[in-house]
């Protein structure tokens, strides 16, 4: 039987609509507009096209949106001073410098610049350490859109035989501290792991994120397994270009139980859950109740 088709467009928009329920209430109850700060520094097309996309959304949602523009030879201490203005402004709840950054400055640098509990990307060392030791943290959109759509489609997960594929900072390693911390049993693979067709084989979850198109074929999923594909691959098709996952999409789904399709899977719900953090960090900012649904 073939696969469920987890639908990542409608569960994003679901999750927009809920934090849009949340902005009203907060408008209206406390007086409070949650407002996101994105820097673009540079030129970069697909960064221009992410960065109009997530005001459009955020204003979307009846949140407050700025967007501050750098050139590509901008000094990285002035990048520094607009974080740093950010970080004291209180009507700016949420804070996001578009990756990648021009080779001169210093990405490490820049991203832990960035006040943690404005950090709505989730890659302040601060954050990293917090989940890591299942604290209270501000979780990387992507591996939380992956864990939402998990436990809509399963409910508890405990106990569940999760792989992981990748272990990149931004996906892999907090995808497997949010699995851990629902309860399941984690396997940390990639591309150099051992007998690998035989480690996902065994998996109830399979989240692959190692950025390489198709490599998972159907015959490494296990019978009735949910799929989740992070990857988004752009490929040669003759003379066109598709975007394709990291699993062979096709063939996976004649065994999965459910799976993401790529485009339309993981994707939308990455701008959805950084709408979602910027609801939070304003609560968290303001001492009120963290919004239902919308955290870990």
């Amino acid at each position: 039987m073939a696969a469920t088709i987890i639908d990542g467009k409608a569960f994003a928009a679901r999750v927009r609509e809920n934090v849009a329920g949340h902005v009203a209430r907060l408008k209206a109850d406390h007086d409070i507009t949650p407002g996101l700060a994105v820097v673009l520094v540079g030129e970069d097309p697909a960064s221009q096209v992410y960065v109009r996309s997530k005001g459009k959304m955020t204003r979307e949602v009846g949140m407050k949106s700025v967007e501050h523009k750098l050139p590509a030879t901008a000094e990285q201490d002035a990048l520094l001073k607009l974080i740093d203005d950010l970080n004291n402004d209180a009507e700016i709840h949420g804070i996001l410098v578009q990756l990648p950054l021009p080779e001169h400055m210093d990405e490490k640098r820049v991203v832990n610049a960035v006040s943690p509990a404005k950090d709505v990307d989730g890659f302040h060392i601060s954050n990293v350490g917090l989940l890591g030791t299942g604290q209270k943290s501000m979780v990387p959109c992507t591996p939380l859109g992956c864990l939402m759509m998990l436990r809509d489609h399963h409910g508890d997960l405990s106990g569940m035989n999760a792989v992981v594929i990748g272990r990149s900072n931004i996906v892999g390693k907090p995808m497997a501290q949010l699995l851990l911390g629902d309860s399941c049993t984690v396997t940390m693979a990639h591309s150099r792991t051992r007998d690998l067709p035989d480690v996902v084989r065994r998996a109830d979850i399979v989240v692959a994120a190692v950025g390489r198109p198709e490599m998972v074929p159907g015959d490494w999923i296990k019978e009735g397994a949910t799929v989740i594909d992070v990857g988004i691959n752009r490929i040669e098709t003759g003379d066109k270009t598709k975007l394709v996952g990291d699993v062979d999409f096709d063939s996976a789904k004649d065994r999965a139980g459910a799976i993401t399709p790529v485009p339309g899977g993981v994707g939308p719900m990455t701008i959805a859950c950084l709408l979602a953090n910027t609801v939070t960090a304003c609560c968290r900012a303001n001492g009120l109740e963290e919004p239902e649904g919308l955290t870990v």
